[in-house]
Order: structure tokens, then sequence, then C-alpha cells
């Protein structure tokens, strides 16, 4: 099965195989071919160029005129929480008429909310929640994803979650990564101590037993886990082939992000709480700074410093955060959108962070992320639009006309 794409107006994220994220000053430039063609065979990116250069002896099953589009790799979205059971609106209202997290989680709101109701839900009516968040994101230009459980705070739960989080890779065209987040709360009615242990001792085995998770995350915030607590599930989760991601620095200078760079964590995610000292501890390891805009509007919070970031030197990736909390959306290109209006990011910027960033966040670097000979046939066309700004400039809108996933029209 080949396809041809001919006549597109700016083939865009164009980059050589041996690039795996793009750092500080070299975000701001974004290769591109105009008036090109890409040449896909079975699932892989056989061949790309401009127009003048395509051979007429180029034959194919399904040829695709994309005159007038932009045609680049889908989006990845390297941190969210797909699966959960129901969402929280009722959270939404008390916040604006001014009831604070503590006050909203003492009437039994927050992550125990969510944790309460997934509980009581069975692991199909799960699956088909998630299935229509997966079809959403499709449509809205995503082609890989990662999904966190978190909302279970059981053995049995987290199971669960994980188990619709790898069944959404194995039933949709999403490329999915899965990260096990058990110290994500403490349940009631638990002590913290209790709890440590049973995910330490308990879950984490239970998960990679099952081979059910690629990472582990901890949420490193006051009120939550410390950063010894944080390290122990860590480092646990290391012994059983889980490697390290960490909600870091969302609330407060928690030491998240400092963790995570002792740790050589995949990525840091939020970091809504930086200064310098948090900046200068990224800058000596290739962990990647996950930046999770979608929260930080969402509950009216500082946005993170990507400015002061990419000055420094360091690659920075964005994500949805998709959970029903705090971002209730899948929409990367609205996470472009805000990147650039509230962190003052260049279109360019914001589309190498979801995309080869988001790759990095994930370790597909050399599978997706970028329009590259012999990566996966992941590819999103757009309506006609007149530049790859229009983006994120049109927030809120989906420019999305097509979506090309493992070599197929979806």
């Amino acid at each position: 099965m080949s396809i041809l794409i001919k006549n597109i107006q700016s083939l865009v994220q164009i980059l050589d195989s041996s690039v795996v994220k793009v750092s500080g000053e070299d975000m701001a430039a974004l290769e591109q071919i105009e008036n090109a063609f890409i040449l896909i065979e079975e699932d892989t990116i056989k061949d790309f160029g401009s127009m003048a250069s395509l051979s007429h002896d180029v034959q194919a099953n399904e040829v695709i005129d994309a005159t007038g589009r932009i045609v680049m790799p889908a989006l990845v979205d390297s941190h969210t929480h797909l699966v959960f059971a129901k969402s929280r609106e009722e959270e939404f209202v008390d916040k604006i008429k001014g009831l604070s997290y503590a006050e909203i989680a003492k009437k039994g709101g927050g992550i125990l909310n969510s944790a309460k109701v997934l509980q009581n839900t069975s692991e199909e009516v799960l699956f088909e929640q998630a299935l229509g968040r997966a079809d959403e994101i499709i449509k809205m230009g995503t082609g890989t994803v990662e999904i966190k459980s978190g909302y279970g705070l059981t053995t049995a739960d987290e199971l669960k979650m994980l188990r619709v989080a790898r069944r959404i890779g194995e039933e949709t065209p999403l490329t999915v990564k899965t990260t096990f987040l058990g110290a994500h709360a403490v349940p009631k009615d638990t002590s913290k101590e209790a709890y440590l242990d049973k995910v330490i001792n308990e879950m984490i085995p239970a998960v990679a037993a099952e081979d059910l998770a690629d990472y582990c995350d901890v949420f490193c915030e006051e009120g939550f886990f410390s950063v010894e607590e944080s390290r122990k599930v860590l480092e646990a989760g290391l012994k059983h082939g889980l490697k390290p991601k960490i909600h870091a620095n969302q609330l407060h200078v928690s030491g998240g992000v400092q963790l995570g760079a002792s740790l050589n964590a995949i990525s840091v995610d939020h970091l809504e709480s930086m200064g310098q000292a948090e900046v200068e501890a990224l800058q000596e390891v290739d962990t990647m700074a996950t930046m999770l805009p979608g929260a930080a509007f969402f509950l009216n919070m500082s946005f993170p410093p990507a400015r002061e970031m990419i000055k420094a030197g360091l690659a920075v990736a964005l994500a949805t955060d998709f959970n029903p909390g705090s971002s209730p959306t899948g929409s990367m290109a609205l996470m472009m959108s805000l990147a650039c209006i509230k962190m003052k990011m260049l279109p360019e910027e914001a589309i190498h962070a979801a995309t080869i960033n988001g790759a990095y966040a994930l370790e597909m670097s050399d599978q997706v992320g970028s329009i590259t000979k012999g990566k996966k046939a992941n590819l999103l066309i757009t309506n006609p639009i007149s530049s790859y700004s229009f983006i994120p400039y049109n927030f809120g809108h989906n420019v999305v006309s097509k979506m090309v996933l493992n070599g197929k029209v979806v």
C-alpha cells in the first residue's frame, strides 16, 4: 500500500534522522519545502521533496492533492490522563464561585472524586469512554499520546486503568505510551506511609508483572508527596524497569525538578513554578522540560517561563495534561496557541515543542515527530490555510482536514 501526497503548499518540520530534539535558539528555525510531495510506502515515509523533483515514474495506490494545504508530523501529546470515568464540571463552578482547591477537596472533590467514580466503573465502560476521547484527539491532530493511571488508587483499579490505556494503543491508530501514577494522591482512611508501602511493594511489581507501563510518575508537590517520598517511588519503579517521569513544580517550587534531574528522568512536567536553580539543574541533564499550559490556563495560574528556559538553551515540549480536573481538553493546537499567546513562544518553537520534543519525552524521536525518511508515516494535513503560523493564531479552531497514521488515512 502506498500513498502519494502532492502539490503540498508547505511540507513542515523536516529534520535529519540524527536529530532527536531541538533546543534553545534552534527552536526558532523550522525547515520546510514549498510546493512539495511526500511518498508513503506501507507505514513509512519513503521519500519527499519539491514537486519539481518528483519522478514521473512514481506510482501510488492512493494520491492526495494537498493544494493550499500544509502537511506536517502528527502532533505528539506526551502527558495526559486520558482514562477517567467522569467529568468534574461541578468543581469548575465551585472555582468560579471562589472556592479553593482545599475547600473543594473537603467537599469530596479533586483527585479522590475521580478515584471514587473510577473504582465503581467497569473496565469495559472505562474503555468505551476513553475510546471517544481517543477519536477526538486524532481528529484534532494527535498521532502519539502518553496515558497515565492515577485515578485508581487501589492496585486493581490502577491495573484496570493501564489495561484500558494499552488497549487504546491496540484498537486505535494512536501510538500509545503508558505511565503508572499510583502516587497521585493518598486515598481517604489510609496513612501516607501505608499507601506508599502499597505503591512501592504491591502496585509497582504488579504493573511490571503484566508489562502495563513504560514509565513511573509521581506528584511531587506540597500536600501530596515530598521529594524523598517521590524518590522512593521512582527508584522502586526503576528497579522494575519503569523509567522515571515526574509531576514537578506545578503549585510550588517543590524540588521536583532537581529530583527529576538527579534521576535522569525522561521528563519533568508542569513547571509553572521555576527559578534559576531549576533551570540550571535541567541544563546539566537530557531530561525534557514539558510544559502544560492548559492546566495553568484552567486553574488561572502563572504559566511556565518558556522564554527563560529556551534562552538558557533548554529543549521544551508541550502537552495537554488532558484530565477532568485541571485541563479538560485534548487539543494540542490550543496548547500551541497558549504557548504563543501566554508564554511568548514563536510558532516555530511551538511546533517543535508539539512534535519532535514531545516525541523525545516519550523516547520516540527515532519513530515520530518529524518529516524524516524511514520514520513512521504519521502526518497531519490541514485545511487550506495561509501558513503554519495560522495554526496557533486561529485558537480554538480545528484546522485538521485529514490524518495519516501508520501509513493509512483515518
